[in-house]
């Protein structure tokens, strides 16, 4: 190594560490390395555990059907496309997903990206450019903020699903610039949904454009199709996108919306032209879990049968669930150390759920994310429940 030089860009690495002062206190809990598929139960060091921290909503990645086709894809296509859409990384494989995806979205168009993060990257830098606003939600993803920043636009944000503080923020901007409002469809901590009708209202009385990210809902809302659908709106919400690597078992994401507007962003976004393609494998595995959604409804059912037991459950323990709306269902504990202790005591009793510490969340807000699969079964539930109950009454958290 070459000796340390006076304003060495590499000092903060030096000085970062907390992770390996967790590591070492055995409070660490990301990068586990499960030994198998990651279905309702995983494998760690041989040892079994119920896995309540998935985005796995329907249970499709082991779908014998998915499997399959992405099998038989890369038999077809080879294991990579080595190029990007704009270049020479379009298959006809695409194109018949985007078509399936603009129709089950109820969209004119859809277009697809190798990745849900470089979708929100892409859409958004494309669409938002100098003197433009783009408008967020103080929860929504990390990647919808990253698009914002990446994006020539100026971006404000509102109180989480607060519409008086939408008013004021959209209120205070020019009339005559561009707007884009953006929100998550479902939240991926608290596991509400966002009031569309209302979101509607305000963007039409200042005439500003709405975006939603799906990535939570599609799948689960509205037998799979998403929030717009839910609340019976779709028409009215400019822009959908989403991502493949929840409710599609698969990677990489999606925007739908009026076939000019997709046209324009399939020609502007940097994340799209200069990334290589979504391989065909991934592609043949979205389009399986699409025909498994739309045939079977009953996948789309046990997951809200999943979520209701483990929310009416969760309550009974004596846990603090918040306003959890969907499958997504946070256990609410406060103090960011009791929140680490309490996980640690859950994995080590067989249970995998994630912890979610400022600045993920706002100070003394420490949970722990849990999410449910159309696959778990009761008694995979009621074993998770057993575990949270035990360790639970153990540490003072109930």
């Amino acid at each position: 190594m070459a000796a340390i030089q006076q304003g060495d860009i590499f000092q903060k690495s030096r000085e970062f560490t907390r992770a390996r002062e967790a590591m070492a206190a055995g409070f660490y809990p990301f990068f586990i390395p499960f030994e198998n598929s990651e279905g309702t139960v995983v494998t760690y060091q041989g040892r079994e555990i119920i896995m309540i921290g998935s985005n796995n909503y329907l249970g499709l990645t082991t779908h014998p059907r998915v499997i399959e086709a992405s099998m038989n894809a890369v038999k077809t296509y080879g294991t990579s496309c080595t190029g990007s859409r704009f270049m020479n990384g379009t298959l006809a494989l695409h194109r018949e997903l985007e078509e399936r995806l603009a129709h089950f979205l109820g969209k004119e168009t859809a277009l697809i990206f190798s990745t849900g993060y470089q979708t929100n990257l892409g859409v958004i830098s494309a669409i938002v450019g100098k003197g433009d606003y783009v408008i967020t939600d103080k929860e929504d993803h990390a990647s919808i903020i990253d698009g914002c920043m990446l994006s020539l636009g100026e971006m404000k944000r509102f109180r989480h699903n607060e519409m008086d503080d939408l008013r004021r923020v959209i209120g205070k901007l020019p009339a005559e610039a561009g707007k884009l409002v953006i929100v998550d469809g479902v939240y991926s901590m608290g596991g509400d949904i966002a009031p569309l009708p209302d979101l509607i209202e305000v963007c039409q009385e200042f005439g500003a454009r709405l975006m939603v990210d799906d990535a939570h809902s599609v799948g689960v809302l509205a037998d799979g199709h998403g929030t717009s659908a839910h609340f019976g709106v779709t028409d009215q919400v400019d822009l959908i996108g989403g991502t493949f690597s929840k409710s599609f078992a698969s990677i990489g994401g999606f925007v739908g919306g009026d076939d000019q507007v997709i046209h324009y962003i399939q020609h502007h976004a940097r994340s799209l032209i200069f990334s290589a393609s979504l391989p065909a494998a991934n592609v043949a595995a979205v389009l399986a879990a699409l025909d498994v959604i739309e045939e079977n409804p009953g996948y789309v059912q046990q997951v809200w049968n999943n979520a209701n037991y483990m929310k009416a459950e969760l309550t009974r323990l004596g846990f603090d669930i918040g306003n959890s709306e969907t499958p997504v269902i946070p256990i609410y504990i406060g103090d960011d150390m009791r929140t680490m202790f309490f996980w640690k005591g859950l994995f080590e009793a067989g249970l995998f759920t994630n912890p979610v510490i400022p600045p993920a969340v706002p100070p003394n807000k420490a949970l722990l994310r849990t999410s449910y699969m159309a696959t778990h079964t009761r008694d995979h539930l009621d074993r998770a429940l057993s575990i949270l109950d035990k360790v639970g009454h153990q540490m003072n958290i109930i």
